[in-house]
């Protein structure tokens, strides 16, 4: 049985009309797993079929802002969508749980005001937050997810998750330069996902703060590169920076397959792929 990943969220921190903020959707067997949860995220799962009380679990590779700001959109809608108290999975490195108080506070007013007005509703959203570090597996509805160490200091800890379905892999990496433990956690994927950045498109904007983002993201020839050393299937390419524009797919695929000889997908929002 295939793993099919839907890249629910294209974008970045830059705000664009038609890129929604990083987010991955992963459907292996009976498992509905989401990847980061950008802005915009309720909207594209919707569009791709899954409600949030759909999701088998939430993956958080890292608490920068652009992948987490709309969990709380998550955690609300399952919530009040809920026919009966259920709780929601969220994965993600340490610091999570400390993430998670807070937002429940911040979501503290809203909750009485539910919980005063709806006789059914007698308690808040509960949620099952585990915090995960590298060389962790778990199971979540049938499939099985590795966790793996990437690189995206000074952002500490990070982690990609490697999800596997009988015979059938997808490594999500999230925000991350090329590093040994990538090169693990990706060995033989059906399916390798990595955020890129165009370096050689960033270095002509003369702006200090988005000169930063050249030293802890991959660039498309580094994304191509892991893909190769690992023996990947197939390069998903996703939270492009600058955003891709229409017509500019045959280029960035280009790059990429200069250093990779497989399939190479990317493209917009609700892009999907299924192993092979």
């Amino acid at each position: 049985m295939s793993i099919e990943v839907t890249l629910l969220g294209t974008g970045s921190p830059l705000p664009n009309p038609d890129r929604a903020g990083p987010a991955t959707l992963v459907r292996a067997g009976d498992a509905t797993l989401l990847v980061d949860c950008g802005r915009g995220v309720v909207m594209r799962l919707t569009a791709a079929g899954v409600l949030p009380i759909g999701l088998s679990a939430v993956l958080l590779t890292h608490l920068h802002s652009d992948h987490i700001c709309d969990l709380n959109d998550i955690i609300t809608t399952q919530w009040v969508m809920s026919p009966a108290p259920a709780p929601l999975r969220i994965y993600g490195p340490p610091g999570t749980q400390g993430v998670i108080d807070a937002l429940l506070a911040m979501l503290g007013p809203d909750q009485r005001y539910r919980l005063d007005h709806h006789d059914d509703l007698t308690e808040g959203p509960l949620l099952e937050v585990t915090e995960v570090s590298p060389g962790d597996s778990f199971t979540v509805a049938g499939a099985t997810v590795k966790v793996g160490e990437t690189d995206h200091r000074p952002v500490h800890p990070t982690v990609g998750y490697r999800v596997e379905h009988e015979d059938r892999s997808a490594v999500l990496a999230g925000d991350t330069i090329p590093c040994d433990t990538l090169d693990e956690l990706c060995a033989g994927a059906d399916l390798y996902v990595q955020t890129v950045i165009r370096a050689d498109l960033v270095q002509l904007v003369p702006n200090p703060r988005l000169q930063d983002i050249l030293d802890y993201h991959s660039s498309v020839e580094q994304a191509a590169q892991t893909a190769t050393r690992a023996g990947v299937g197939t390069l998903v390419l996703t939270h492009y920076v600058p955003p891709l524009q229409p017509g500019q797919e045959d280029e960035w695929r280009a790059i990429a397959a200069t250093h990779f000889s497989g399939p190479i997908v990317l493209g917009d929002d609700l892009t999907s792929v299924a192993t092979r």
